[in-house]
């Protein structure tokens, strides 16, 4: 799908507002890097602003500003702002780094689902004027409850005069709805020209970003304002509350577009995406399931309820019962996994193979129209076509300090409780006896017994419970 992007031929500086502790967050862990849908609010706000043409990124940072780095993919120039005193101040410790010529896009770590397309409209908005430079343009929405933010403040022809923050503003300015996000777009040398004359004089003692449009309604430059096409674009985050109900907001977006395309959901509510899920077609996916990193399932695969599948392939008409794990497994047609069952990484499913209740595997390769149907461990494994593997068998990898290879051979049958003490060799067509422990190789067509002779003896007496 292609990208929007904006139509402004000037250098794109983004900078990004991170410095915050968060304390309502109750976390030592900085605000911007708490997850959503798997990945830190910040990691959303620098994914959308990247699909932008040209784009350079500065985010400034404070608390915790070695985890923010260490927890970030993108290439970005990080500024410090050692002292937190305000948006004002904030940006305008970027502003040395950020060419004159740019234009400037200030946005917030802790606002993760701004969308692409509203910041290259917002990026539009600065050049409707006709100024060389271009105008201020403001992010703004109406809100039924205003309380806490920034009114906009216009006068009786509709144009804009000042943003007012709440503390500061009056009883009649307090009954506004139309309110500033904080997000903005202006050119370089205006914010060049206006962060040296902010004042702190104002309830909060801070350099209020804000006040920067009313420096350019003094001076005749074109204040405008657009609305973002949906209310949680611009909903940012101070406490796991809100955090929860943008987690929700966020998932259903990626339930609606699933069902979109095809995809039987029994139920949106309850479906967790945490990275990317690529379908085919008549996929079906029970309840409570979780689906993080890389997931790709192909036409026709269903999934049961509560299941948890990472970085995963799944091929066409391949079932997963319920309750199973999948992490960097890859699964070829119609398999039928669990329920009850994990595969661990490095695990492969050929075509038709079965994984059953309560199995594990692990860096083994399962051939095509092979059965562990259940209570077994196999790891390190490379089974071959058409083997049965009876219940409790277990392949003995690991000797405490080194892993080794089990192999098993086409069609062969292996019996229940048995344990396969690798390095070790099963050939074609054999059987192994049910509880044996097989420590050598066994060669194609041959029966392996390996277990303890049995006794009974007579009249035996079973322990008593002494008085």
């Amino acid at each position: 799908m292609s990208q929007p992007s904006s139509s402004i031929d000037l250098p794109l500086a983004i900078v990004t507002l991170a410095a915050g502790k968060g304390s309502r967050m109750k976390s030592d862990l900085p605000k911007v890097l708490h997850p959503l849908a798997g990945k830190p609010m910040l990691q959303h706000v620098l994914d959308s602003a990247s699909q932008l043409a040209g784009a350079r990124q500065y985010v400034v940072i404070g608390h915790g500003a070695e985890q923010v780095q260490a927890a970030m993919t993108q290439d970005v120039c990080w500024v410090m702002q050692s002292q937190q005193q305000g948006t004002g101040h904030a940006v305008a410790q970027a502003m040395p780094e950020v060419p004159d010529d740019a234009v400037v896009l200030v946005l917030y770590g802790d606002v993760p689902l701004i969308s692409t397309s509203t910041l290259s409209a917002l990026l539009a908005e600065t050049h409707a004027s006709a100024e060389q430079t271009g105008g201020l343009a403001l992010l703004t929405i109406e809100l039924a409850d205003a309380t806490g933010y920034g009114r906009i403040v216009r006068d009786d022809s509709g144009n804009i005069q000042a943003i007012v923050e709440h503390k500061d503003a009056t009883q009649e300015q307090r009954t506004i709805r139309e309110v500033n996000t904080g997000i903005l777009a202006v050119a370089a040398s205006h914010l060049k020209r206006w962060l040296p004359l902010l004042s702190d004089s104002n309830v909060q003692g801070e350099y209020y970003l804000t006040d920067i449009v009313a420096l350019a309604v003094a001076e005749g430059t074109a204040v405008r304002a657009i609305h973002p096409q949906y209310g949680h674009e611009v909903q940012g985050v101070n406490d796991r509350l809100q955090l929860a109900g943008l987690e929700r907001v966020f998932q259903r977006q990626q339930a609606d577009e699933l069902m979109r395309l095809g995809v039987a959901l029994a139920d949106p509510a309850r479906l967790d995406i945490r990275g990317s899920l690529t379908v085919g077609q008549d996929v079906s996916i029970d309840v409570g399931c979780i689906f993080e990193g890389d997931v790709v399932l192909g036409d026709g695969v269903s999934i049961g309820p509560y299941c948890v599948i990472r970085n995963s392939q799944l091929a066409a008409s391949t079932q997963v019962e319920a309750y199973c794990h999948l992490d960097d497994a890859a699964v070829a047609q119609t398999c039928t996994i669990g329920p009850y069952a994990r595969l661990r990484p490095g695990a492969e499913l050929a075509d038709g193979a079965k994984v059953g209740n309560f199995c594990e595997v692990k860096k083994s390769r399962i051939g095509a129209g092979s059965k562990v149907n259940h209570l077994s461990y196999i790891g390190n494994a490379d089974v071959g076509v058409g083997v049965n593997i009876g219940a409790g068998t277990i392949t003995c990898n690991y000797d405490g300090v080194n892993k080794a290879t089990t192999r098993i051979g086409d069609n062969a049958f292996i019996g229940s409780n048995s344990a396969l003490v690798a390095p070790v060799e099963i050939g074609a067509n054999t059987t192994i006896g049910a509880g044996s422990v097989i420590v050598r190789e066994v060669t194609d067509q041959q029966l392996a017994i390996a277990r303890g002779k049995q006794r009974n003896i007579d009249g035996w007496q079973r322990p008593q419970k002494k008085s």
